[in-house]
């Protein structure tokens, strides 16, 4: 006999039933919270929209500039331990920025307290030779 060749329609497999760590209540395995008690279950995947990159970015650049006051909310390092690859290199890009802006704003830093230093000692030393 002759088999069809028409393709035969692929279905999704159902998600598979689990239960709560803390209620014992079933659950399912595409949940991030149980629905009884609301314990985390998995954590969502992080965003790799453009906004989202952009945001993040953004935050790696200025985060330096803010003393580091908001480490704990910077997700870089969220991203950097994906492992979905896209996700990872954004993690990446947004070290390298935090790096860079880190060591741009040490600079900058010495360059200014080294001029400010300067013009004390020119300052005093033409107060001086009146």
């Amino acid at each position: 006999m002759e088999e069809s060749s028409q393709p035969e329609s692929v279905l999704s497999p159902l998600p598979v039933p689990q239960t709560c760590p803390i209620c014992h209540q079933g659950v399912l395995s595409a949940y991030y919270f149980c629905p009884n008690c609301g314990t985390k279950l998995t954590s969502a995947p992080l965003p790799t929209s453009s906004g989202a990159q952009l945001k993040l970015y953004a935050f790696s650049i200025v985060l330096p500039l803010i003393c580091f006051l908001f480490i704990t909310r910077w997700r870089g390092i969220q991203y950097l331990r994906s492992k979905d690859e896209q996700t990872r290199s954004i993690g990446y890009i947004a070290c390298f920025l935090m790096l860079a802006s880190t060591v741009i704003l040490i600079w900058l830093t010495v360059v200014w307290t080294q001029n400010v230093v300067q013009q004390s000692v020119s300052s005093i030393n033409a107060d001086m030779s009146f």
